[in-house]
């Protein structure tokens, strides 16, 4: 072997043990928790300032209940990684909670205080694909590492605005990110024209995805507070353990696991909005 020859083989050698070593180090930089969250909310304008207060209160008191907490302590880690955003339009996304890690009931109350800081906004349309592209950019963000990434997403519509959600849904699960839904079949708000009666069938098809994805219907606001709890659980705790099994044989409020076919139109919501855009621009 030549001198050149032989040193530009130490220095290729030279740079790909230290690139391994910067990736370790990166690796064993970051947290390990159970599950990397992303709370994605609904706020379009669809929904009364006194339903936008039920969702967040929803989501504190289910954050703090001894069922999730008992769900995150069963982990591996015993820990979590959250973060919370609500939004509308394809443009309006705003995080409430920035990524946060919660251990214990201490964790919980700080991330529930950060809910009832300020009360929340509502902004027009309703861009499901929009959320999913910006829940997933957000674990570009996390410092964390886990075995699971999700993204649980609410709404009361379906997509009316930006890209069409089956494919932004398919290019967020070919990122290993499962997505998880809790459509809102309230019939509240302002104005309900571009409600579909069957939105839990168009989350089963058009919006959940990945290993286990699942989603709860929501069909009255008083059956909230106990579907994000429940939800949660299932989120959290592992398909094998007592709480998962308790939580999805549980009576009432069904449980919908993502299916195989693909039945509903995907496309319903900009449809709508097409053939009815002389009304308001609530959504």
């Amino acid at each position: 072997m030549s001198r050149s020859h032989r040193a530009r083989h130490v220095f290729s050698g030279s740079v790909a043990l230290t690139l391994a070593l910067f990736l370790a180090s990166q690796s064993e930089a970051a947290e390990q928790v159970d599950v990397e969250l992303v709370l994605a909310v609904d706020v379009s304008l669809s929904m009364s300032p006194a339903e936008l207060e039920i969702q967040r209160r929803g989501y504190a008191e289910a954050l703090t209940h001894d069922n999730v907490l008992q769900a995150i302590a069963d982990g591996a880690y015993g820990k979590i990684a959250v973060t919370f955003f609500e939004w509308a339009g394809t443009d309006t996304q705003h995080v409430i909670v920035p990524w946060t890690v919660i251990a214990n009931r201490a964790d919980a109350l700080r991330v529930a205080g950060q809910l009832s800081a300020n009360p929340p906004n509502s902004a027009r349309r309703t861009s499901i694909s929009g959320a999913l592209n910006f829940g997933a950019d957000l674990f570009a963000e996390s410092s964390f590492q886990s075995p699971r990434r999700v993204i649980d997403i609410s709404g009361d519509g379906p997509n009316n605005h930006g890209a069409p959600v089956e494919g932004v849904r398919n290019a967020v699960l070919r990122q290993g990110i499962i997505v998880n839904g809790l459509p809102l079949m309230t019939n509240g708000g302002y104005i309900s024209a571009y409600d579909v009666p069957d939105l839990d069938r168009y989350y089963a098809d058009c919006v959940i995805g990945g290993p286990g994805s699942f989603m709860v219907p929501v069909n009255d606001w008083g059956q909230f507070p106990e579907a994000v709890r429940r939800k949660l659980v299932l989120e959290l705790a592992g398909p094998l353990s007592p709480a998962w099994r308790a939580e999805a044989g549980k009576e009432g409020m069904p449980v919908v696991f993502a299916q195989a076919n693909q039945p509903s139109d995907c496309m319903v919501g900009e449809k709508m909005w097409r053939d009815r855009s002389w009304m308001w621009d609530s959504r």
